[in-house]
């Protein structure tokens, strides 16, 4: 892409925002002594993307510039406190590591998220002190809800957005519902053409074998993705209602990955170009059924959920290698599948007394089940590897909850036991790899303050579990050279995590202090084969993690200036005797989105996000900023038109080093997020109002992994 391009619109923008701006202010004082007749009274309001209630902060997707982008997985990454991992697979909060998803009464994994289209999206909350009904695991919980209608009538959404970074890609979409009386239907249909681009490189030294080695890998996948869900939601009265969706994502990919490496093994030395044609299929389809009752008799709601997944996933890879510029010879023919199938259960029954108190109880039942083959050729050796490994999970969980108010003190305390019975193994082996049963106790406590009515303290303890994803059961490992694979983690372990913490809340501002300790933290290792010289990557527990952060969130509204600012101070410390340990440093994240309602209907977002340097005692990484910019304009009732400009400063690197098994290791990781897009979306259709009044569903969300 042309290096000026970018910079002639950034500064387009920005002048184009401050003619707005004067033109906002020369309006106003214009009607404030020229109006003279008033023929009619329209009261507006304006809604707030971002509102703050103890640091818990929910944003309304559906009403501002959000709406626009193209996919669920950027548009959290654009969400204060939310990381996304470079290879687009993670989901993280800043202090609080991997959070729960929940979609519309049911648990969700990526792979829902992933299936969800945005305009089905309506707000989006970032809880970090979830209940006790929410599953314990996970330390914070970002909860989706979608749209419902409260109009008769139908309205389809048609959108389209250019995505220009160092390839073109193409998104599409269409969304429509239509509601008649107590009925509603929904559909959406999204086609995307892709084709993104990534790099990494990492250098690595293994004193014990006297190795020393580095590479630089690049790989551009050719992607064609189709987004599908449908469902109904019937509203049996004015408390009772039904709702049934499906949703999945199909995914093809064509990608080769080139690698250059320089491998020193004593005094052998090799420079190796390894080439690699990638084939590769990712399925994924879930269904849910949802039903809510109101029991009259003993004045009790009860929610039933049902939900079942599927995830299929297959890589074909033909590897060759070149060694010091001679000729390609086929290293190996790699064919590896995953399959997991996952069914859950629950239950929620919510019962309110007279006097303020609310008692929740419910339970869960969750049953998983994956299958991981690989079949690896060898062509040096003439040799082919089979593997197939095995793996169930059943979990079974209850839960009870009680809140009120006493006196002037909101409370609540809840209790959730977990039971999960895990048995794995390798068919060709006898006993099996993982075979456990235990049950775990995870109380919580919430107590607030008034100090007046602007002002509030609050004070919470959880204790949580954070189990390995199903999609590390797989036995997928990426070749990147001869001398270095990407491998899985079959044999994880769940870490427990105890956290306090407390909040000043000030009109919608607000500043938290917290303390955890988190014992058999996830975090990634070498592992070295001295048989064959090969360096593996992958995650593994290290004995514990301990931290301390301090959060403020300080929304501001001034005129037409509407902005959001997060500041979290962290001082966290890794250990295990594995890993060589440094002095942990604190640092600080700060996230900045400013929003400017423009005349004629036009919007103006900058927003940005950045790390200072870390160092957790392990780990030490580079420090980061991100900036944004975004112009939204509305052509009457129909038209939108969004003009994105991501990551001007091509600054998306992740860079990081440690020395785990006395192998000391620098890595640097490239991320396509520079980016130009072009958004529109066209809605039409016939809306009326209706008679019927609709009573807001259940946000309440449950677990599957």
């Amino acid at each position: 892409m042309n290096l000026y391009l970018p910079l002639k619109l950034l500064i387009a923008l920005l002048l184009f925002c401050l003619s707005m701006v004067a033109n906002a202010q020369n309006e106003r004082a214009k009607d404030s002594i020229s109006n003279h007749q008033l023929n009619e009274v329209v009261i507006a309001q304006n809604k707030k993307t971002f509102t703050n209630s103890n640091g818990n902060i929910k944003v309304d997707v559906a009403n501002s510039v959000y709406s626009s982008i193209p996919n669920p997985i950027d548009l959290l990454s654009r969400l204060p406190l939310v990381q996304i991992s470079s290879d687009r697979e993670n989901i993280s909060i800043v202090g609080k590591g991997n959070p729960l998803l929940y979609i519309d009464g049911q648990k969700a994994t990526i792979n829902d998220l992933n299936a969800l289209a945005v305009a089905d999206i309506k707000t989006i909350e970032i809880i970090k002190n979830p209940s006790s009904k929410y599953e314990a695991e996970g330390r914070a919980v970002i909860l989706i809800t979608r749209k419902l209608s409260k109009k008769e009538g139908f309205k389809t959404d048609v959108s389209e957005t250019a995505s220009f970074k160092k390839h073109y890609n193409n998104y599409f979409g269409f969304n429509s519902n239509f509601k008649k009386n107590k009925l509603e239907w929904k559909a959406n249909f999204n086609y995307n053409k892709l084709e993104p681009w990534e790099n990494h490189s990492i250098a690595y030294q293994i004193p014990q074998a006297n190795i020393v080695s580095d590479y630089d890998v690049s790989a551009v996948t050719k992607r064609d993705q189709y987004v599908f869900g449908g469902g109904l939601f019937y509203k049996i009265n004015d408390e009772d209602y039904f709702s049934a969706n499906v949703n999945g994502k199909l995914q093809n990919d064509t990608f080769d990955i080139n690698t250059f490496t320089f491998n020193q093994n004593q005094d052998q030395v090799n420079h190796v170009f390894t080439f690699s044609d990638n084939a590769s299929k990712k399925d994924f389809v879930n269904a849910f059924v949802n039903y809510s009752k109101k029991i009259k008799s003993i004045d009790t709601n009860v929610f039933v959920g049902f939900q079942y997944s599927n995830f299929n996933q297959h890589l074909e890879s033909l590897v060759s290698n070149n060694y010091n510029e001679t000729d390609f010879a086929l290293s190996q023919n790699r064919d590896q599948k995953f399959n997991v199938d996952v069914f859950s259960g629950r239950i929620d029954l919510e019962k309110k007394f007279k006097n303020e108190m609310n008692l929740e109880y419910g339970g869960l039942y969750l049953k998983a089940k994956s299958l991981s083959n690989a079949a690896i050729f060898d062509f040096d050796k003439n040799e082919n590897e089979i593997s197939d490994y095995d793996f169930k999970e059943e979990n079974l969980a209850a839960y009870i909850q009680f809140s009120g108010k006493w006196k002037k003190i909101d409370f609540s305390f809840g209790l959730r036991t977990e039971n999960t019975n895990v048995y794995a193994k390798f068919r060709t082996q006898i006993s099996p790899s993982i075979d456990k049963n235990y049950t775990n106790l995870f109380p919580k406590a919430d107590l607030t303050f008034p100090i007046d009515s602007t002002k509030s303290i609050n004070v919470n303890y959880s204790k949580s579990i954070v189990r390995p994803k199903y999609s590390s059961l797989s036995q997928i490992a990426t070749y990147i050279n001869p001398y270095f694979l990407y491998g899985s983690s079959i044999n994880l372990m769940p870490a427990f995590v105890d956290e306090i913490s407390s909040s000043f809340q000030y009109h919608d501002k607000s500043v938290k202090l917290s303390y955890y300790q988190t014992k058999d933290v996830v975090n990634s290792s070498f592992v070295f084969n001295d048989e064959t010289n090969v360096l593996m990557i992958t995650d593994v527990n290290f004995k514990r993690e301990t931290g301390f952060t301090i959060d403020f969130t300080l929304p501001f509204t001034y005129k037409f200036w509407t902005t959001t600012n997060s500041l979290v101070f962290i001082k966290s410390r890794v250990e295990d005797d594995s890993a060589f340990l440094r002095p942990s440093k604190p640092y600080l994240y700060y996230y900045s989105n400013n929003t400017f309602k423009l005349p004629k209907d036009f919007t103006f977002v900058f927003s940005f996000w950045g790390t200072t340097k870390q160092n957790d005692g392990i780990y030490e990484r580079k420090a980061n900023f991100i900036l944004d910019l975004s112009l939204a304009k509305a052509f009457g009732k129909n038209w939108n038109c969004t003009l994105n400009y991501n990551d001007i400063f091509k600054n998306t690197i992740y860079a990081e080093r440690f020395t785990v098994n006395n192998i000391s290791s620098r890595a640097r990781y490239l991320v396509d997020a520079n980016e130009i897009s072009i958004a529109v979306r066209y809605s039409f259709g016939k809306i009326k109002e209706s008679e019927f009044k609709q009573k807001s569903v259940n946000e309440n969300e449950n677990r599957i992994r």
